[in-house]
């Protein structure tokens, strides 16, 4: 896994990013082993600043959380600095001492393609119990009128302070598959892989969509001032040409699998 790229600024992180969907945590549940549901031995890949982190601990899941962003980490632990049902580990995934075998759940949100794919099924399968489940979760930003074509109209300005690179792609279908999906499949390593979806549009005022984008990794790497600007630049796209909100179709996939 790289180094984090999302380690520069945890409280604007947790402020921005949104959370995911009850019924993914629903299905998920229901599709553990009957044993294991009430308190699942959980390794979660990449949790940052909890956006899925709190709805497994409220499910009753014992998690160990591995972050490689030592900020992220340290917010994460002090946010559930009360919850014993909670140990956050500063690591790469790839490197970080966990015990083989013993996990009911290895459970990633939106972080697990950081993963190096020479071990992204591998790892899962030694760590989890025999009947354990892979579960991937990733977040889809899709075509859909919804949106009024705002991503494709604000590219004049995303070109001005990025002119060397595409910053905008249309996205996928909604009844999308992931790559992630084929993958799990194609390794061998895990049974009855089922893919769901779940729309999950998020609705945005200036403010919030603002410090969201702030939150991305290449608006932190511009230069200070370039960065400001952009970002004073934008709010005035959103609030001039948006009625001051942007709506993101979203799709979130859940990939689960079991170890064979």
């Amino acid at each position: 896994m790289p180094e984090s790229q999302f380690d520069y600024d945890p409280e604007n992180y947790d402020r921005a990013r949104p959370s995911y969907p009850p019924a993914l945590f629903d299905d998920l549940w229901a599709y553990l082993d009957p044993g294991a549901r009430a308190q699942p031995a959980t390794v979660e890949v990449g949790p940052a600043t909890g956006q899925a982190t709190h709805s497994l601990l409220a499910r009753g899941a014992r998690v160990t959380a591995v972050e490689l962003g030592p900020r992220l980490a340290a917010f994460l632990a002090a946010k559930y600095v009360d919850q014993p049902a909670l140990r956050v580990v500063n690591a790469a995934f790839e490197d970080a001492l966990l015990p083989e075998a013993s996990a009911d759940l290895l459970f990633s949100a939106t972080a697990y393609h950081w993963v190096d794919a020479a071990v992204r099924m591998s790892r899962p399968h030694a760590l989890l119990r025999p009947g354990g489940v892979l579960a991937i979760v990733d977040t889809n930003q899709v075509r859909d009128d919804a949106d009024r074509s705002y991503f494709e109209r604000s590219q004049p300005l995303y070109a001005r302070y990025w002119p060397d690179q595409q910053t905008y792609r249309p996205g996928p279908e909604p009844d999308l598959v992931p790559p992630i999906f084929e993958e799990v499949r194609a390794s061998g390593l895990f049974e009855d892989v089922r893919l769901s979806r779940y729309r999950w549009d998020q609705r945005y005022d200036v403010d919030a969509y603002i410090a969201l984008v702030r939150s991305y990794s290449n608006t932190f790497e511009l230069p200070p001032d370039r960065r400001e600007a952009f970002l004073r630049d934008l709010r005035a796209f959103v609030a001039a040409e948006e009625g001051a909100s942007v709506l993101r179709p979203l799709v979130i996939t859940l990939v689960t699998g079991r170890k064979a």
